[in-house]
């Protein structure tokens, strides 16, 4: 029996398009891509865009506005397996770097001031899995072409896709590079899932964290170390959000607690 190809939509949300843009650069796959599913929405790449049930929907961005919300859950109840893809949509994102704060209405009145906002109404940024249920996480900023691509040959044929769960600080040991903390950088690869290739740090700049948290996730660990080596601690929580967002808020929190009790 022949496998019926999976219909697949791809969408974008509150960021900034990267991830789809990303797919559009799979230039020498992207005819394979196209031929082995059934594209059935991609605004970025088509005109002839369709509703309908599906088998796959990749979700790019967070969730931030009314009308999104209700996109969001209206997409999700028409396909088997959500795919939350980049950053943003895994973790909310920079945009969610001051979420549980409370300051959000400070925030926003900051830039919009009292003008009349005539769109949907906004609210704090929030990954896709605020609301609605996600299937599988390929985080990035942007996602990586490989890790794309490899997923999606393993859905195709019916497979679970299978990605890294363990620290940027793995892929350099396997390039032997020298640590970057021992060079007195401030490095977020010890937080930060693997994927990248530790590009950053093959270069020998320090790991900004564009991944989101690894799943071996010790915040405590981290701040500790990076307190012994003379950063401070305001300096070592704003790069720990500022791409974990949601996924590290709480632990977070408590780090902040435990700030206000040494001082």
């Amino acid at each position: 029996m022949t496998r019926q190809s999976p219909k697949v939509g791809i969408y974008g949300f509150t960021g900034c398009a990267g991830d789809q843009l990303m797919i559009l650069n799979c230039e020498d796959q992207l005819v394979d891509l196209f031929g082995a599913t059934e594209i059935r929405s991609f605004v970025m790449a088509m005109s002839d865009n369709h509703e309908g049930e599906l088998d796959v929907a990749f979700i790019e961005g967070s969730i931030s506005t009314e009308e999104q919300l209700k996109r969001i859950k209206e997409i999700r109840e028409r396909s088997k397996v959500l795919i939350a893809i980049g950053t943003c949509a895994c973790h909310g994102g920079p945009q969610a770097m001051k979420l549980g704060e409370g300051r959000f209405e400070e925030m926003y009145k900051k830039v919009y001031g009292n003008a009349k906002i005539s769109v949907s109404k906004a609210f704090e940024a929030q990954p896709v899995d605020a609301f609605v249920k996600v299937d599988m996480y390929i985080p990035g900023c942007p996602i990586d072409k490989g890790e794309f691509l490899g997923a999606v040959s393993k859905l195709v044929a019916g497979k679970s896709p299978y990605l890294y769960k363990f620290p940027v600080c793995t892929e350099c040991r396997w390039k032997e590079n020298p640590c970057i903390l021992y060079q007195g950088k401030f490095c977020g690869g010890p937080l930060t899932r693997a994927g990248c290739g530790a590009v950053c740090p093959s270069h020998n700049l320090p790991c900004v964290g564009c991944w989101g948290p690894t799943d071996d996730l010790n915040v405590s660990s981290e701040y500790e170390l990076l307190k012994e080596k003379g950063y401070k601690p305001e300096d070592i929580i704003q790069k720990i959000k500022k791409f974990g967002g949601a996924a590290v808020a709480k632990l977070v929190k408590d780090l902040e607690s435990k700030k206000e009790a040494n001082k």
